[in-house]
Formats: C-alpha cells, structure tokens, sequence
C-alpha cells in the first residue's frame, strides 16, 4: 500500500498562481494543507475549490512559516510546493512511484532541480539551471534551517533540528517555477523588496558592516559571474534580466544594512523575529490602519 502524501502550499495573495499550482498536485495529494498568511484576495476560496484544509498564520519570513506548518500536516510524507510552482506529470509520476515502494521511499528526503522561468522565458544558464531545493522529505524529520530568506529544508535522524543529518537523494524530474510572469513584475519587486530588507536584518544580526567595497564588488562579481562565466547571456532579455536583478540585489541589501546602521537601530534577536514582518515591508499593515481609522 502506497504511502500518503500531504502537500503543503503556503500561500499570501495569490489568486493569479493558484488554480495552475493545484491542478498540478490535485491527482496526486491525499491531502492539500494550504496555510494562509491571511490573503485579502479570492485565495481562500480557489483553496476551498479544491477541497484544501487551510489553516491562516502570521507570516515573519518563509522558513519560520513552513517551520510552523510541517508538524501539523496530517501524514508522514510531505511535499512543499509555492504557488508559483508546478509539478509536470514526469514529476508526479516519479513522486508516486517512490511512494509506492514496498516499504516506502529509500531515502529520508528527495532534492527537485527546478527549472526556472522569467518573463516568458526559461532560465537556462546563470547558475539557475542547478537551483534544486529538498521538497519531498519525512515529517518527522524535516526543518526549514533557521534563516531569513532563501532557507532549505534538512532532514535529521536524531532531534529535529539538532540531529545527525538524515539520508537525501534526487529525484530526476523537474519542478517547473514561474519566478516572474510577463504581468508579474510588480509582485517580482514586492519581493525583491522584502527579501533584500530581510537579508539586511540577517546582515545586521550577524555583525556585518557596509564597507565602500561592498557596494561595488559584491554586485559586479554577481553580474559578471552570471552573465559571463556561467553564460547567462545566452538566455536573452530574460537572462540579462536575471542578471542584473542578482547583482542589484546585493547592491540594496548593503544599503539597507547602512540605513539600519546609521539609524541606529538594534540587530534583530533572532531569524524569526525581525524588526520587521513581511506585512510592515509591504506596507499592509500601514495600510490596514488607515483602512481601521477611516472605518
């Protein structure tokens, strides 16, 4: 008898990718465990639609999220997908077949290379075709490591998170991600915003400082190691758009730890805890009083 499979999907606002990322798991999940970070838009009844169980969260940042949800999802077997991600049908297929095994999956957990797309285009070059993350893992023994942004799932034999790490492999089909639409780069900076003033705090918490080189030689490494040495200028408009988002990106990141400096604002106590939630970077919660006080 095969194993059963949660499929956990967090989610803020994301009517647009939604329906697409469901109807890619529908036929493979025994249960679809959506976790909200508290959407004001038609997210929650596209979840219904499929029948999830959705339960909302606050959200910090990614991994702290995740970290809260992998212990409530009702069976041993996870997968995590994002919104703007897709299983293609060599991917289940694979997933199932694993699943079914006599005694269940070899491995503790399974590594998904996933190919990346960007205003229209596939990323096939840069460093993005070998981005794989651990997405298919053991309840029991799978936890986001503790880190702001761009966090990966381990898995431990002994204590969770503490233990001697357990047994990874990988699997061969692919995980398709729409990581900018050509109607998506409002939402691609809303992003870029977040994860550079969240990558600011993990600098500022681990006791970086913004030095003149910083500000010249982190960004143009990234681009020219990007773009050039791992060829990302064969991939067009797309890729050189890549490219330049990356480097910019470091660019931002030592200007928000300057900014925090210079205000004098404290490091934060933990990865968990920022100075800042997602919803304060955005500007929801901002707009959430004003909508309170105009009521």
């Amino acid at each position: 008898m095969a194993e059963k499979l949660s499929v956990l999907v967090p989610v803020f606002n994301e009517e647009k990718n939604l329906t697409a990322c469901l109807e890619s798991i529908r036929d493979i999940a025994d249960e679809i465990y959506v976790v909200d970070s508290f959407s004001t838009d038609k997210t929650l009844e596209i979840a219904q639609s499929f029948g999830a169980r959705i339960e909302q969260h606050a959200y910090v940042n990614s991994a702290a999220q995740k970290n809260w949800a992998i212990p409530r999802c009702s069976y041993e077997w996870i997968f995590i997908i994002d919104a703007d991600e897709r299983m293609t049908p060599e991917l289940r297929d694979e997933v199932k077949a694993q699943l079914a095994c006599p005694n269940g999956p070899d491995l503790d957990g399974y590594f998904v290379v996933r190919r990346n797309f960007f205003l229209g285009g596939e990323i096939k070059h840069g460093g993005w075709e070998t981005n794989d993350c651990q997405r298919l893992f053991k309840r029991s023994m799978g936890r986001y490591a503790e880190r702001d942004v761009h966090a990966d799932v381990r898995v431990y034999e002994g204590a969770v998170p503490t233990g001697k790490l357990g047994k990874s492999g990988h699997l061969k089909a692919k995980l398709d991600h729409i990581t900018c639409a050509l109607d998506g780069l409002n939402r691609y900076f809303q992003r870029f915003n977040r994860y550079t003033t969240q990558a600011a705090e993990r600098y500022h918490r681990e006791g970086r400082k913004p030095y003149i080189w910083n500000f010249f030689l982190h960004p143009g490494w990234e681009f020219f190691k990007m773009y050039i040495l791992k060829l990302g200028i064969l991939d067009g408009i797309p890729g050189l758009a890549v490219c330049s988002f990356c480097s910019f990106t470091r660019f931002v990141r030592y200007v928000k730890l300057y900014a925090r400096i210079k205000q004098g604002l404290p490091p934060p106590s933990s990865y968990s805890e920022g100075t800042t939630t997602s919803r304060d970077i955005d500007g929801a919660s901002d707009a959430k009083k004003k909508t309170d006080a105009n009521a």
